[in-house]
C-alpha cells in the first residue's frame, strides 16, 4: 500500500457496524428522497472504482458488502440509486525517475483498458460518456453512466502528447497531483517546488482545455489553484475535496479560494475521506499495523476480492487495538452545509471518493446516498437545486469546457 492513498482507511466504516447514523430520517422523508433521486440524475465525480477492475476476481454485478475492498458495484448502486460518475485513472505518486515515469505511464494506460474493458463486458448495463448530454440518455436507456477522468497526471509526464490519445478513449477531466509533487506542479500535502503549476503543468492545463477536458484541482497546492484561476478561460471543478474552515487540513480549501471557483463558475465536490474532514487521531503504530495488515494479505494492489472479508475483520480487530476516531454523517454535513452557505447549490457537488478511501460511519458505502437528498429535503433545496447538486453542477462546466474547446478549434 502507498501509505498517502490509504486504501485501508474503507475499513476504518466497514469494519465495525454502523452505530448511531448522523440524523433521524422519517420513512417517509427518506422515501420522498428516494423518490426524488430516482428522478433525477445521481452522479459521483471521483469513484476510484476501477482500481477493483484489476482484481481477477471481481465481479462488478456481485455485491461486495461487508467486503474491506469494495464500496461501489452495480447492485448497491441500484439500492443506493447512484446512476454513475467519474472512474478513475489512478496512479501513485512515485520518486520521478526516468524508469518509474516509464512505469507510471504503463500503469496509467492499464487503468484505462480496464476500465474500457469493463463497460465493453457489461455494456447492457453501463455505456461510456463523453458530453454533459450523454449522462440523462444513458439513464433513460436504464444504463449505468461512466465518465472517465484522471487522478494525478503522472502517467503523462514521460509523454505529454498521449494527452490526446486519453482524450480520444473518453478522458474529460483531469488532476494535476496527487499526495506529492510531481512534474506538473505542487501537491497541497507536500513541500513547495514549482509555487503553483510547472512550466510543463501550464502547457498541459492548456492543452487539456483546448481539447475540452474539465481540470481538477483536488489535492493540488493553493498556489496551483490560484494559477489555475489566472490561467483558465474556463471554470474548473474541486473534485473531491471539504472546507478548510471546518477541519483545517492541506487538502482541504479555504473560504476566500470557494468564493473565487464559484466567481469563476466553478464547482466544488464534497468529499467523505475521514481523514479530511476531522481528526482521526491515527497513531504510527495503527498506521504501522495497517500497513502489516495488508501485507499479510498480498499488498493493496495483489489483494484479491476474496481476501477483503479477512480485510474488514482485521480492521475490525485494529480497531481494537489501536482506536482511531471516526467520521461521522455529521461531520460530512457540516462540510457540506458550510460550503453551501459560502457558495450556494450551484456550485456544490458530490464527490465522496469512494474504493478511495472515502466512507462514514453508517454510511460504509453508497447504498445510504439517499440520507444524503434527504438531508438537502430537510434543509430547504428545491429539487432543481437538489439535481444540480447531484450532477447538474459538474455537467454545467463541462458543457462550458467542452463548448470553449470547440469555439476554438472553429475560429
Amino acid at each position: 500500500m502507498i501509505l498517502s492513498r490509504l486504501p485501508l482507511l474503507i475499513g476504518l466504516a466497514l469494519a465495525l457496524p454502523a452505530t448511531s447514523l448522523a440524523a433521524e430520517f422519517t420513512a417517509k422523508e427518506l422515501a420522498d428522497a428516494r423518490a426524488l433521486q430516482a428522478r433525477i440524475l445521481t452522479l459521483d465525480s471521483h469513484l476510484d472504482t476501477p482500481s477493483n477492475f484489476e482484481r481477477p476476481d471481481f465481479d462488478i454485478h456481485k455485491d461486495y458488502s461487508g467486503n474491506g475492498i469494495s464500496q461501489v458495484d452495480l447492485p448497491r448502486m441500484q439500492r443506493g440509486l447512484l446512476d454513475g460518475g467519474f472512474w478513475v485513472v489512478y496512479t501513485g505518486q512515485g520518486d520521478r525517475q526516468p524508469a518509474t515515469l516509464v512505469a507510471d505511464r504503463d500503469a496509467g494506460l492499464m487503468r484505462l483498458l480496464a476500465i474500457h474493458t469493463t463497460v465493453a463486458a457489461n455494456r447492457d448495463t453501463f455505456e461510456l460518456a463523453r458530453t454533459a448530454a450523454d449522462a440523462a440518455r444513458i439513464k433513460a436507456a436504464g444504463k449505468r453512466v461512466v465518465y472517465i477522468s484522471m487522478e494525478n497526471a503522472s502517467p503523462l509526464e514521460q509523454d505529454p502528447t498521449l494527452l490526446s490519445y486519453y482524450h480520444r478513449a473518453g478522458l474529460s477531466m483531469l488532476s494535476i497531483t496527487h499526495t506529492k509533487n510531481n512534474g506538473f506542479g505542487d501537491s497541497g500535502t507536500d513541500k513547495a517546488e514549482w509555487n503553483g503549476l510547472s512550466p510543463a503543468g501550464r502547457a498541459l492545463v492548456e492543452n487539456a482545455t483546448r481539447m475540452g477536458i474539465v481540470i481538477d484541482q483536488s489535492h493540488a497546492a493553493d498556489a496551483v489553484f490560484d494559477d489555475l484561476v489566472k490561467l483558465l478561460p474556463v471554470p474548473f471543478v474541486l473534485s473531491h475535496t471539504s472546507a478548510k474552515a471546518v477541519y483545517d487540513h492541506p487538502r482541504n480549501i479555504d473560504d476566500a479560494r470557494l468564493r473565487q471557483l464559484a466567481a469563476k463558475g466553478g464547482v466544488i465536490q464534497v468529499n467523505a475521506y475521514g481523514g479530511y474532514l476531522i481528526d482521526t487521531h491515527a497513531s504510527a503504530e495503527r498506521k504501522a499495523a495497517e500497513n502489516a495488515l495488508e501485507q499479510g494479505l498480498g499488498g493493496w494492489r495483489g489483494m484479491t476480492m476474496a481476501s477483503g472479508v479477512e480485510l474488514a475483520a482485521g480492521m475490525a480487530r485494529l480497531d481494537h487495538e489501536h482506536p482511531v476516531t471516526k467520521a461521522t454523517e455529521d461531520d460530512y454535513f457540516q462540510h457540506l452545509e458550510h460550503i453551501l452557505n459560502v457558495v450556494g447549490p450551484d456550485h456544490v457537488g458530490i464527490g465522496m471518493d469512494w474504493d478511495g478511501g472515502g466512507g462514514l460511519v453508517g454510511h460504509d458505502d453508497i447504498t445510504n446516498l439517499p440520507r444524503i437528498t434527504a438531508w438537502l429535503l430537510r434543509k430547504g433545496y428545491t429539487e432543481q437545486q437538489i439535481a444540480n447538486i447531484w450532477g447538474g453542477n459538474v455537467l454545467r462546466v463541462m458543457e462550458q469546457v467542452q463548448a470553449h474547446a470547440k469555439a476554438q478549434a472553429g475560429s
